[in-house]
Order: structure tokens, then sequence, then C-alpha cells
């Protein structure tokens, strides 16, 4: 694990881990939300507006008391929000935006108390003698669990990763009532059927509670990327991990936005080599970490090593996952709008309603992105210009509600980690060729 991964958690807030005290959080968010509905909707009425919903629920308070209240709850409420906020800022409304950045960054973790009974019940209540020092603050706290960082009495130096306690046995519960919130809110489509995501979120949230799970993927990508000298894995120990504390190696780092000021080749071999790991993850190993949260990634300035870490979100993918991508990308590279076209419906990445109801919006979107592809060098994950043109194309379609339309759940979490990657390409401003990476693979046979 890295060192001071989360150097500015808050002081220690006792995560609720009671069915009864989980709701009642709910119960009060609800509530807010809704006094502050009234509240402001009344002070517009009285202004002469008449103001929708969802501008009534989109409000700077009630964004700060729902990214508060689910920060608190962690568990399946605030890794819901992270699933959804890789780019939230290009594509969200600002308030909406605001709640997902505060899921983010929010550093709420365990205080010393009920951290000493979560690890009393994993590993006895002498638990402090298998160690020379046990570091009571966390270094980083997340959704689903915090890190600490501790010695062995032979001086290793260990990461130890502890779950918050009634995490898992909240999750359908959690996700249930987060999916209560956006009925409620009227954001989504009634006819928009948004079970099949719902019930794969419970899965995946499930996996993630699953730390014996996360170890086995955790040593996994370390024997596939043994060697390798462009990645750091940290290593399992095994002896110290159970199904809610995992226990690997201590390794240094520091977070992978200080690559901003590297120098441009720096920023350009470190994306290169992310982006070739997308790429081997979807068409090689068919097992992909999907989260590309950036606090997964660290950067060592010796080594001029990366650090891949949490591994909770690594699964693996069906063949016709990575198909449907290489039929895409193969249309794409080759310039042909028709079959890119063919090939995202094929994939499920567009609704067949949107194409039949706004089919010169999407080829228009098709086109700025064949013809950003078609730029001779590099590509300039720095020029964003192009986003805001499919920002503004996407948007008109996205109006009409009834052709909103999910993926499916596989191609959803791969878009993810390719999103997420093109993000942290774009914030350091790397040029990689991608055109170069991508047909290799095109060219190439399905594997076995």
């Amino acid at each position: 694990m890295t060192e001071d991964r989360g150097s500015k958690a808050s002081a220690g807030r006792a995560i609720p881990s009671g069915r009864l005290a989980r709701i009642g959080v709910f119960g009060r968010l609800a509530g807010g939300v809704a006094g502050g509905v009234v509240a402001e909707g009344a002070r517009r009425l009285a202004s002469g507006e008449r103001p929708s919903m969802g501008d009534l629920l989109l409000t700077p308070a009630n964004a700060t008391r729902v990214a508060d209240q689910l920060s608190h709850l962690r568990g399946a409420a605030m890794k819901l929000g992270q699933m959804i906020s890789m780019d939230a800022g290009d594509m969200l409304p600002p308030e909406l935006a605001t709640i997902l950045a505060k899921l983010r960054n929010n550093a709420h973790h365990m205080p010393p108390q009920q951290l000493d009974r979560v690890l009393a019940t994993e590993w006895g209540k002498d638990w402090r003698r298998r160690f020379a020092h046990f570091q009571a603050h966390p270094v980083a706290a997340a959704s689903i669990g915090q890190v600490h960082r501790a010695r062995l009495p032979d001086g290793s130096e260990l990461a130890i990763k502890v779950q918050y306690p009634g995490v898992k046995d909240s999750i359908d519960a959690d996700v249930d009532n987060v999916a209560t919130l956006l009925r409620v809110s009227g954001l989504l489509p009634k006819s928009l059927d948004i079970a099949p995501l719902l019930n794969e979120a419970k899965r995946q949230l499930h996996e993630e509670a699953d730390y014996l799970r996360e170890a086995t993927m955790l040593a996994r990508y370390g024997e596939l990327l043994a060697g390798e000298s462009a990645f750091v894995v940290p290593s399992l120990v095994a002896d110290l991990t159970t199904p809610r504390v995992l226990a690997m190696s201590f390794v240094t780092g520091v977070p992978v936005e200080s690559l901003e000021t590297a120098p441009q080749a720096v920023r350009d071999r470190v994306m290169h080599d992310l982006i070739s790991l997308v790429l081997r993850e979807l068409f090689d190993w068919r097992l992909m970490q999907t989260d590309p949260n950036f606090a997964n990634y660290r950067w060592q300035p010796d080594t001029e090593k990366l650090v891949l870490l949490d591994f909770g979100a690594a699964r693996p993918l069906p063949a016709e996952t990575g198909e449907g991508y290489r039929r895409l990308l193969a249309a794409a590279l080759a310039g042909d709008r028709d079959a890119v076209r063919e090939a995202a419906i094929a994939a499920g990445f567009l609704g067949e309603a949107a194409v039949v109801r706004h089919r010169a919006l999407v080829d228009r979107m098709i086109d700025v992105i064949l013809g950003e592809l078609a730029k001779p060098g590099p590509f300039d994950f720095g020029d964003r210009a192009f986003v805001g043109v499919l920002r503004e194309q996407g948007t008109e379609i996205a109006r009409d509600r009834e052709t909103w339309h999910l993926p499916p759940i596989d191609t959803l979490f791969v878009q993810r980690k390719i999103s997420g990657t093109a993000l942290l390409a774009a914030r350091l401003k790397a040029k990689v060729d991608i055109r170069t990476m991508v047909a290799a693979y095109c060219g190439a046979p399905p594997v076995d």
C-alpha cells in the first residue's frame, strides 16, 4: 500500500453499523432534503419564479446535506456516488457534481474504540501483540474501509485495510434506499429499468466487501505483472488477511496527479503504460480492475514506476465484451461512420431508439470522434475542445428521456475504466499514439 494516501483525514466519526441506525440516517436525509425543497420553493415562488422539482432538489444546500450524510454512512451509499463520478464535471449539473466530489474526497474514519472492536473480532483481543507498531490514525479512509500503517517485529512495513462495521450487511438496503431517493427525485424517467444495474451494483459491492476475494485478485495481478518495469503491486500478507481485514506490503508513493508538473515525456510514458494495461485487461487477460479512481494509482519518483492499488473491483470479462470493443475500435480506425454506429448498437453503447429519433445528432457525434482519431501524430488528451461539442450533442439527445438506455453491465464497468483512464490522461495533458496501440489488437484474432 502507499504512504499517506489520505493525510487530510478528519477526526473519527463512528460509522452507523446497525440496520435501524442506517435507515434512520436515510430518514433524516429524506426529511432534510424535503424541508430544503419546501423552503427553497417558497423563496422562489415569492420572487415570482416557477421552479421545477429538479431545480429545487439540486440546490447547494441539499447537495451538501446529501454528501455529508452519505459520506457518514459509507458503504454502498457512498460507493454508488463514487461509481458514477469519474467525469461528473463535464456532464452533470454543478450541484450534483458537488455531491459526487464530496463523496470522493470526504475522509471520515472510525474512531479508535470502534477500530479496536473490529480488529479484536477479526484477530482476537490480543491483536496488538502481533505488531511492533500499529498506527491508530488511518493513512486513508474510503467508502468500504480505511487503511492503517503497521510494522511487524521483523521490521516489515504493512498496509492494513479494515472494513467498516455493518457495511457488508447493509449493502442491499443501502442500494435500495439510494434507488428510492433517485426515483422520488424524478431525475430518472419511469420507463428506464434500472433494476439490472441495481442488482449488479449489489453484487459488485458484496464482492468488494469480501477481502478474501480481493486478496485473490491482488495476488493474481501480482502474478500477471511480475517482473514488469512499469508497475508495482503490493504483496499479500495472507496470514493476517480475513474476510474483513486485508493485509499487504506497504509501498511508498506520491499521488499520481503530482505528475502534472513532470516532463512531457514522463507523462506520455505513464499514460502509454496505463492505456496498454487497459488493453491487456480487456483483450488478453479478460480480467479488469474496473475502478479508475486516481487514488488507486501512485507514482514512485525514485523508481519511476506506477503503484497499482485496490483490486476489490477487479472482475472477469466475458469474451463478447472484448469482441464488441474490438469491432467498434476497428470501425473507428477505418473511419467508417456507418460501421461505428452499427457496432455501437450491437455492443449496447447506443440504444436503437436514440439512433432512430436522433440519427443526425448521433452521426455528428461519431464524426467528431472520427475526426479526432484521424488527426496525424499522437492523440493529445490535453486538447479537450471536442468534449464540449460532444456534450452539446449528447445533452440534446438526453433531453429525450424516452431514449435513455443502459448498456450491458460488463460494458458499463469497462467503459467506466476507459473513461477514468482518459480523464487521468487529460489531467496530465499526455500525448499517446493510441491508434497504433489499438490497431495491434483490432487486427489480432480473438483470445481462446
